[in-house]
Protein backbone atom coordinates (compact mmCIF):
# COMPACT_ATOMS: atom_id res chain seq x y z
CA UNK A 1 0.00 0.00 0.00
CA UNK A 2 1.05 3.47 -0.92
CA UNK A 3 1.19 5.62 1.89
CA UNK A 4 -0.67 8.26 0.71
CA UNK A 5 -1.53 10.26 4.36
CA UNK A 6 0.77 12.57 5.33
CA UNK A 7 1.09 13.32 8.42
CA UNK A 8 2.83 16.97 9.10
CA UNK A 9 5.79 16.60 12.03
CA UNK A 10 8.76 18.40 11.92
CA UNK A 11 11.62 16.70 13.97
CA UNK A 12 14.58 18.41 15.05
CA UNK A 13 17.03 18.70 18.04
CA UNK A 14 16.03 21.81 19.79
CA UNK A 15 12.43 22.99 20.78
CA UNK A 16 9.95 24.62 18.02
CA UNK A 17 6.70 25.58 17.38
CA UNK A 18 4.64 23.29 14.85
CA UNK A 19 1.36 24.29 13.52
CA UNK A 20 -0.81 21.13 12.91
CA UNK A 21 -3.67 21.44 9.99
CA UNK A 22 -5.34 19.72 7.54
CA UNK A 23 -8.66 18.64 6.22
CA UNK A 24 -9.71 14.99 5.79
CA UNK A 25 -13.01 14.25 3.08
CA UNK A 26 -14.81 18.04 2.56
CA UNK A 27 -15.06 19.11 6.07
CA UNK A 28 -13.18 21.86 7.07
CA UNK A 29 -9.89 21.34 8.96
CA UNK A 30 -9.36 22.18 12.77
CA UNK A 31 -8.14 25.73 13.68
CA UNK A 32 -4.63 24.92 13.51
CA UNK A 33 -2.89 24.72 17.66
CA UNK A 34 0.15 25.46 18.12
CA UNK A 35 2.11 22.53 19.66
CA UNK A 36 6.00 21.84 21.17
CA UNK A 37 7.57 19.21 19.64
CA UNK A 38 11.30 17.82 20.55
CA UNK A 39 13.02 14.90 19.67
CA UNK A 40 12.30 12.07 21.63
CA UNK A 41 12.72 8.24 20.39
CA UNK A 42 8.89 8.40 19.64
CA UNK A 43 9.36 11.30 17.27
CA UNK A 44 12.51 10.33 15.55
CA UNK A 45 10.97 7.00 14.53
CA UNK A 46 10.24 6.41 11.04
CA UNK A 47 8.73 3.16 11.75
CA UNK A 48 5.61 4.56 14.50
CA UNK A 49 3.03 7.26 13.79
CA UNK A 50 2.60 9.45 16.96
CA UNK A 51 -0.81 10.54 15.77
CA UNK A 52 -1.90 13.59 14.53
CA UNK A 53 -4.69 15.64 16.35
CA UNK A 54 -8.33 16.01 15.12
CA UNK A 55 -9.86 18.64 17.45
CA UNK A 56 -12.81 16.27 18.38
CA UNK A 57 -14.57 17.46 15.48
CA UNK A 58 -17.53 15.30 15.49
CA UNK A 59 -17.36 11.03 13.60
CA UNK A 60 -19.65 11.03 10.39
CA UNK A 61 -22.19 8.68 11.44
CA UNK A 62 -22.55 5.84 8.94
CA UNK A 63 -24.80 2.38 8.65
CA UNK A 64 -23.22 -0.95 7.54
CA UNK A 65 -23.19 -4.58 7.61
CA UNK A 66 -20.48 -6.37 9.79
CA UNK A 67 -19.03 -10.60 9.16
CA UNK A 68 -22.29 -11.88 11.21
CA UNK A 69 -24.67 -9.98 8.58
CA UNK A 70 -26.08 -7.72 11.33
CA UNK A 71 -26.42 -3.88 10.32
CA UNK A 72 -24.44 -1.78 12.20
CA UNK A 73 -23.63 2.31 12.77
CA UNK A 74 -21.26 4.25 14.33
CA UNK A 75 -23.75 5.87 16.71
CA UNK A 76 -24.63 2.89 18.16
CA UNK A 77 -21.19 2.85 20.37
CA UNK A 78 -21.46 6.36 22.13
CA UNK A 79 -20.72 5.82 25.16
CA UNK A 80 -17.01 3.60 23.96
CA UNK A 81 -13.99 4.75 22.66
CA UNK A 82 -14.13 3.38 19.15
CA UNK A 83 -11.06 2.58 17.02
CA UNK A 84 -11.87 2.71 13.44
CA UNK A 85 -9.39 1.13 10.80
CA UNK A 86 -9.92 0.82 7.00
CA UNK A 87 -9.07 -2.51 5.58
CA UNK A 88 -9.05 -4.40 2.88
CA UNK A 89 -10.47 -7.53 3.37
CA UNK A 90 -8.36 -9.07 0.54
CA UNK A 91 -4.90 -7.25 1.97
CA UNK A 92 -1.67 -9.37 2.31
CA UNK A 93 0.35 -6.37 2.81
CA UNK A 94 -0.54 -3.23 5.49
CA UNK A 95 -3.80 -4.30 7.01
CA UNK A 96 -2.56 -7.27 8.59
CA UNK A 97 -0.19 -4.93 10.51
CA UNK A 98 -2.88 -2.94 10.94
CA UNK A 99 -5.03 -5.15 12.65
CA UNK A 100 -2.58 -7.04 14.89
CA UNK A 101 -1.72 -3.27 16.25
CA UNK A 102 -5.35 -3.15 17.44
CA UNK A 103 -5.63 -6.09 18.89
CA UNK A 104 -2.37 -5.63 20.52
CA UNK A 105 -3.57 -2.12 21.80
CA UNK A 106 -6.84 -3.19 23.58
CA UNK A 107 -4.83 -6.68 25.31
CA UNK A 108 -2.22 -3.74 26.37
CA UNK A 109 -5.35 -2.32 28.41
CA UNK A 110 -6.42 -5.29 30.23
CA UNK A 111 -9.54 -5.54 31.62
CA UNK A 112 -10.20 -1.86 30.52
CA UNK A 113 -10.08 -3.32 26.70
CA UNK A 114 -13.91 -3.76 27.07
CA UNK A 115 -14.30 -0.35 27.09
CA UNK A 116 -13.03 -0.73 23.51
CA UNK A 117 -14.59 -0.84 20.38
CA UNK A 118 -12.79 -2.22 17.27
CA UNK A 119 -14.21 -1.36 13.39
CA UNK A 120 -13.12 -1.28 10.65
CA UNK A 121 -14.22 -1.07 7.19
CA UNK A 122 -13.89 -2.18 4.07
CA UNK A 123 -11.63 -0.54 2.01
CA UNK A 124 -11.77 -2.95 -0.94
CA UNK A 125 -14.25 -2.01 -3.44
CA UNK A 126 -13.98 -5.46 -5.38
CA UNK A 127 -14.83 -7.78 -2.69
CA UNK A 128 -17.31 -6.67 -0.63
CA UNK A 129 -19.41 -9.56 0.46
CA UNK A 130 -20.18 -10.26 4.16
CA UNK A 131 -18.23 -13.63 3.44
CA UNK A 132 -15.14 -11.65 2.33
CA UNK A 133 -15.11 -9.65 5.69
CA UNK A 134 -16.30 -12.64 7.83
CA UNK A 135 -13.16 -14.72 6.18
CA UNK A 136 -10.47 -12.17 7.00
CA UNK A 137 -11.55 -11.99 10.07
CA UNK A 138 -11.70 -15.94 10.78
CA UNK A 139 -8.18 -16.39 9.61
CA UNK A 140 -6.47 -12.82 11.56
CA UNK A 141 -8.41 -14.62 14.37
CA UNK A 142 -10.44 -11.54 14.61
CA UNK A 143 -14.07 -13.30 14.52
CA UNK A 144 -15.70 -12.03 17.61
CA UNK A 145 -12.58 -9.27 18.47
CA UNK A 146 -13.88 -6.66 16.24
CA UNK A 147 -16.85 -5.90 13.56
CA UNK A 148 -15.87 -5.55 10.23
CA UNK A 149 -18.13 -3.15 7.78
CA UNK A 150 -19.17 -3.76 4.34
CA UNK A 151 -21.68 -3.09 1.85
CA UNK A 152 -22.40 -2.12 -1.31
CA UNK A 153 -19.89 0.00 -3.62
CA UNK A 154 -21.83 3.09 -3.10
CA UNK A 155 -22.00 2.83 0.38
CA UNK A 156 -18.65 1.87 1.13
CA UNK A 157 -17.79 4.76 -1.19
CA UNK A 158 -19.83 7.36 0.76
CA UNK A 159 -18.17 6.35 3.85
CA UNK A 160 -14.28 6.90 2.68
CA UNK A 161 -15.64 10.03 1.14
CA UNK A 162 -16.59 10.99 4.08
CA UNK A 163 -13.77 9.87 6.19
CA UNK A 164 -11.44 11.18 3.32
CA UNK A 165 -10.19 7.71 2.33
CA UNK A 166 -8.38 7.16 -0.75
CA UNK A 167 -9.47 3.77 -2.41
CA UNK A 168 -8.31 3.02 -5.95
CA UNK A 169 -7.37 0.12 -8.07
CA UNK A 170 -4.13 -0.31 -9.91
CA UNK A 171 -3.04 -2.69 -12.19
CA UNK A 172 -5.59 -4.98 -10.23
CA UNK A 173 -4.20 -4.12 -6.79
CA UNK A 174 -5.80 -2.45 -4.33
CA UNK A 175 -4.01 0.60 -3.41
CA UNK A 176 -6.07 2.42 -0.27
CA UNK A 177 -4.87 5.40 2.82
CA UNK A 178 -3.93 3.02 5.84
CA UNK A 179 -5.88 4.82 8.27
CA UNK A 180 -6.76 4.53 11.79
CA UNK A 181 -9.29 7.11 13.57
CA UNK A 182 -9.90 7.64 17.24
CA UNK A 183 -12.93 8.49 18.81
CA UNK A 184 -14.22 9.17 21.76
CA UNK A 185 -16.99 8.17 24.03
CA UNK A 186 -19.02 11.43 22.77
CA UNK A 187 -18.83 10.13 18.87
CA UNK A 188 -16.06 13.01 18.25
CA UNK A 189 -12.43 12.74 16.48
CA UNK A 190 -9.83 12.34 18.92
CA UNK A 191 -6.44 11.01 16.23
CA UNK A 192 -5.79 9.55 12.98
CA UNK A 193 -3.11 7.46 12.76
CA UNK A 194 -1.03 6.42 9.17
CA UNK A 195 -0.14 2.57 9.10
CA UNK A 196 3.54 1.85 8.44
CA UNK A 197 4.91 -1.55 6.64
CA UNK A 198 7.22 -2.30 9.76
CA UNK A 199 6.94 -5.82 11.34
CA UNK A 200 9.03 -4.99 14.32
CA UNK A 201 7.57 -1.94 15.62
CA UNK A 202 4.10 -3.48 15.63
CA UNK A 203 4.42 -3.32 19.54
CA UNK A 204 5.63 0.22 19.53
CA UNK A 205 2.88 1.34 17.34
CA UNK A 206 -0.13 -0.60 19.60
CA UNK A 207 1.32 1.34 22.63
CA UNK A 208 1.07 4.33 21.01
CA UNK A 209 -2.42 3.95 20.55
CA UNK A 210 -3.32 2.36 23.40
CA UNK A 211 -1.70 5.24 25.27
CA UNK A 212 -4.00 7.63 23.76
CA UNK A 213 -7.25 4.94 24.66
CA UNK A 214 -6.31 5.01 28.07
CA UNK A 215 -6.45 8.60 28.31
CA UNK A 216 -9.87 8.85 27.22
CA UNK A 217 -11.16 6.01 29.80
CA UNK A 218 -11.91 6.51 33.61
CA UNK A 219 -8.91 6.57 35.72
CA UNK A 220 -6.48 6.24 32.97
CA UNK A 221 -5.55 2.47 33.53
CA UNK A 222 -1.84 1.90 33.56
CA UNK A 223 0.37 0.14 30.21
CA UNK A 224 3.05 -2.00 30.37
CA UNK A 225 6.62 -0.10 29.97
CA UNK A 226 7.55 0.35 26.19
CA UNK A 227 10.58 1.88 23.97
CA UNK A 228 10.00 3.97 21.45
CA UNK A 229 13.52 3.53 20.16
CA UNK A 230 13.60 2.69 16.52
CA UNK A 231 13.86 -1.18 16.26
CA UNK A 232 16.34 -1.48 13.03
CA UNK A 233 15.72 -4.73 10.46
CA UNK A 234 18.19 -7.12 10.27
CA UNK A 235 19.39 -7.17 6.99
CA UNK A 236 20.90 -9.81 4.30
CA UNK A 237 24.41 -8.33 5.24
CA UNK A 238 24.19 -9.87 8.86
CA UNK A 239 24.39 -13.25 10.07
CA UNK A 240 21.39 -14.47 12.19
CA UNK A 241 20.67 -18.12 13.48
CA UNK A 242 16.88 -17.93 13.39
CA UNK A 243 14.33 -21.00 15.26
CA UNK A 244 12.70 -23.42 13.01
CA UNK A 245 9.28 -25.87 13.72
CA UNK A 246 11.68 -28.62 13.50
CA UNK A 247 13.69 -27.18 17.04
CA UNK A 248 16.46 -26.92 14.97
CA UNK A 249 18.17 -23.45 13.76
CA UNK A 250 19.24 -21.98 10.51
CA UNK A 251 21.70 -19.35 9.58
CA UNK A 252 21.29 -16.45 7.14
CA UNK A 253 23.36 -14.21 5.93
CA UNK A 254 26.61 -13.84 4.08
CA UNK A 255 28.00 -17.15 2.71
CA UNK A 256 24.88 -18.63 2.64
CA UNK A 257 22.81 -18.77 -0.54
CA UNK A 258 18.96 -19.72 -0.07
CA UNK A 259 15.71 -19.05 -1.76
CA UNK A 260 13.45 -17.32 0.67
CA UNK A 261 9.75 -17.81 0.59
CA UNK A 262 8.31 -14.90 3.39
CA UNK A 263 4.53 -15.70 4.44
CA UNK A 264 1.93 -16.26 7.18
CA UNK A 265 -0.73 -18.93 7.74
CA UNK A 266 -3.09 -16.60 6.91
CA UNK A 267 -2.15 -16.30 2.92
CA UNK A 268 -4.35 -19.36 2.74
CA UNK A 269 -7.19 -16.75 2.31
CA UNK A 270 -6.22 -15.18 -0.82
CA UNK A 271 -4.11 -17.86 -2.51
CA UNK A 272 -3.74 -22.01 -1.91
CA UNK A 273 -0.92 -22.22 0.53
CA UNK A 274 -0.44 -25.37 0.89
CA UNK A 275 -0.66 -26.12 -2.63
CA UNK A 276 2.46 -23.57 -2.78
CA UNK A 277 4.31 -24.54 0.28
CA UNK A 278 4.32 -28.13 -0.86
CA UNK A 279 5.47 -27.32 -4.33
CA UNK A 280 8.84 -26.30 -2.92
CA UNK A 281 9.34 -30.08 -1.83
CA UNK A 282 10.07 -30.64 -5.62
CA UNK A 283 12.02 -27.82 -5.79
CA UNK A 284 13.98 -28.71 -2.94
CA UNK A 285 15.19 -32.20 -4.78
CA UNK A 286 16.04 -30.12 -7.83
CA UNK A 287 17.86 -27.52 -5.58
CA UNK A 288 20.12 -30.47 -4.38
CA UNK A 289 20.76 -32.49 -8.02
CA UNK A 290 21.27 -28.66 -9.54
CA UNK A 291 23.04 -27.16 -6.66
CA UNK A 292 20.94 -24.77 -6.89
CA UNK A 293 20.59 -22.15 -3.00
CA UNK A 294 18.47 -24.36 -1.22
CA UNK A 295 14.80 -23.20 -0.50
CA UNK A 296 13.88 -22.16 3.60
CA UNK A 297 10.27 -20.31 4.40
CA UNK A 298 10.28 -17.82 6.80
CA UNK A 299 6.96 -17.37 8.87
CA UNK A 300 6.05 -13.68 9.76
CA UNK A 301 4.96 -14.45 13.04
CA UNK A 302 4.25 -11.24 14.45
CA UNK A 303 1.25 -10.90 12.60
CA UNK A 304 -0.44 -14.30 13.01
CA UNK A 305 -3.44 -14.98 14.97
CA UNK A 306 -1.89 -16.46 18.00
CA UNK A 307 1.18 -18.15 18.78
CA UNK A 308 -0.26 -21.70 17.58
CA UNK A 309 -1.05 -21.11 14.36
CA UNK A 310 1.73 -22.06 12.26
CA UNK A 311 2.13 -25.41 14.33
CA UNK A 312 -1.59 -25.78 13.79
CA UNK A 313 -1.57 -25.61 10.20
CA UNK A 314 1.44 -27.16 9.63
CA UNK A 315 0.36 -30.01 11.14
CA UNK A 316 -2.68 -30.17 9.17
CA UNK A 317 -0.94 -30.19 5.69
CA UNK A 318 -1.08 -34.03 4.07
CA UNK A 319 2.74 -33.74 2.92
CA UNK A 320 5.46 -33.29 5.72
CA UNK A 321 7.92 -29.94 4.27
CA UNK A 322 10.97 -31.19 3.29
CA UNK A 323 12.75 -27.75 3.68
CA UNK A 324 12.90 -25.37 7.09
CA UNK A 325 10.38 -23.41 8.54
CA UNK A 326 11.89 -20.59 10.54
CA UNK A 327 10.34 -18.13 12.42
CA UNK A 328 10.56 -14.54 12.25
CA UNK A 329 9.49 -13.61 15.90
CA UNK A 330 10.46 -9.97 15.80
CA UNK A 331 9.60 -9.16 12.63
CA UNK A 332 13.36 -7.45 11.81
CA UNK A 333 13.93 -10.19 9.42
CA UNK A 334 10.96 -9.21 6.98
CA UNK A 335 11.54 -5.39 7.94
CA UNK A 336 15.42 -6.21 7.12
CA UNK A 337 14.59 -7.83 3.97
CA UNK A 338 12.06 -5.21 2.71
CA UNK A 339 9.87 -8.06 2.87
CA UNK A 340 6.27 -5.57 1.29
CA UNK A 341 3.94 -7.93 0.70
CA UNK A 342 2.87 -11.93 1.50
CA UNK A 343 4.12 -14.23 0.14
CA UNK A 344 7.28 -12.55 -0.97
CA UNK A 345 9.98 -14.58 -2.65
CA UNK A 346 14.07 -13.51 -2.38
CA UNK A 347 16.85 -15.22 -3.78
CA UNK A 348 19.97 -14.34 -1.68
CA UNK A 349 23.65 -14.60 -2.74
CA UNK A 350 26.55 -15.90 -0.53
CA UNK A 351 27.59 -12.38 -0.19
CA UNK A 352 24.83 -11.37 1.54
CA UNK A 353 23.37 -10.04 -1.43
CA UNK A 354 19.83 -10.01 -2.56
CA UNK A 355 20.07 -10.55 -6.39
CA UNK A 356 16.24 -11.45 -7.25
CA UNK A 357 12.40 -10.53 -5.14
CA UNK A 358 9.52 -11.53 -6.28
CA UNK A 359 5.90 -10.62 -4.97
CA UNK A 360 3.76 -13.79 -5.13
CA UNK A 361 3.55 -17.48 -5.83
CA UNK A 362 5.36 -18.44 -9.02
CA UNK A 363 4.83 -21.89 -10.61
CA UNK A 364 7.09 -24.21 -9.84
CA UNK A 365 8.35 -24.25 -13.67
CA UNK A 366 8.70 -20.44 -13.55
CA UNK A 367 10.38 -20.90 -10.41
CA UNK A 368 12.68 -23.12 -11.34
CA UNK A 369 13.23 -21.99 -14.68
CA UNK A 370 14.38 -18.13 -12.79
CA UNK A 371 16.78 -19.82 -10.29
CA UNK A 372 18.68 -21.70 -13.37
CA UNK A 373 18.92 -18.71 -15.14
CA UNK A 374 20.41 -16.56 -12.18
CA UNK A 375 22.91 -19.59 -11.60
CA UNK A 376 24.13 -19.64 -15.29
CA UNK A 377 24.68 -16.19 -15.46
CA UNK A 378 26.43 -16.13 -12.27
CA UNK A 379 24.31 -13.92 -9.91
CA UNK A 380 24.48 -16.79 -6.80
Amino acid sequence: MKKWLGILSVLVLVIIAVTVGFSVGNRPAPQPTPIIATATPLSTNPDVDPGTSLGGRPAPNFKLTNQFGQRMSLAQFRGKVVVLAFTDSQCTTICPITTETLVEAVRMLGSAGSSVQLLGVDANPNATSVADVKAYSVDHGLLTSWDFLTGSPAQLAAVWKQYGIYVAVVHGAIDHTPAVYLINQRGQEEDIYDSQMAYASIGQQAHVLASAIARLLPHSPPLPNMSYQYIPGISPTSDITMPTTSHQSVNLGPGHAHLLVFFATWVRQTSDLAKNLEALNQYQVAARQNGWPSAVAIDDAPTEPSSDALRNYLAGLPTPLGYPIAIDTTGQVADGYNVQDQPWLELTAPSGKIVWTHDGWLSLTMLEAKVGQLVKAGRI
